[in-house]
């Protein structure tokens, strides 16, 4: 109950940021910072939906690992999806490590009903928040852009969740 209290809590703080922000004419924050085993991601907020506590997920057999199941959110069925696990990381996952998590839909524009599973959420990030940046390896995956490195030295890993959306190895969740 608590987690729940406190993910309205940044909710409401993150929306009336962006509200002041815009009222004050200030540049408005382009991502959502999130933390998935360790690693740290930008997700765009064009791209981002509603975030949501951890809850129990219904499992789906003979998919990939890192399709977790599906869940009702908000009286839809959604996919859930542990983003650390699509982008090749193994991580054990306890009951106590998932109460701390968040789920993370696709914005109901992208059509796609599905949410990420993250660890932790980082706040919000926009270019000011960051000393330099790169363009992602040539190995990497299509939807990875730009790599952003704040002043601590933290490299951010941008994901374009539409290009995510319709990547063949996420549309692909048989075994």
């Amino acid at each position: 109950m608590a987690n729940r209290e406190a993910l309205r809590e940044l909710q409401t703080r993150l929306a009336s940021r962006l509200q002041a922000a815009r009222g004050e004419g200030v540049s408005v924050s382009s991502w959502l910072a999130v933390e998935a085993a360790g690693q740290a991601y930008l997700l765009p907020l064009g791209q981002s939906g509603e975030i949501f506590p951890w809850i129990a997920v219904q499992r789906v057999p003979y998919t990939q690992k890192w399709f977790l199941g599906v869940a009702n959110l908000r009286g839809g069925l959604v996919g859930v999806v542990d983003l650390a696990g699509l982008l090749g990381s193994t991580v054990a996952r306890n009951e106590q490590a998932l109460s701390e998590a968040s789920l993370l839909a696709f914005n109901a524009a992208l059509e796609v009903n599905a949410a990420l599973l993250v660890d932790r959420l980082a706040g919000l990030r926009g270019t000011d928040a960051f000393v330099s940046s790169e363009p992602p390896a040539h190995d990497a995956p299509a939807f990875f852009g730009t790599i952003y490195v704040d002043s601590n030295g933290t490299r951010w890993q941008e994901i374009n969740l539409q290009m995510l959306s319709q990547n063949p190895a996420f549309l692909s969740i048989s075994a």
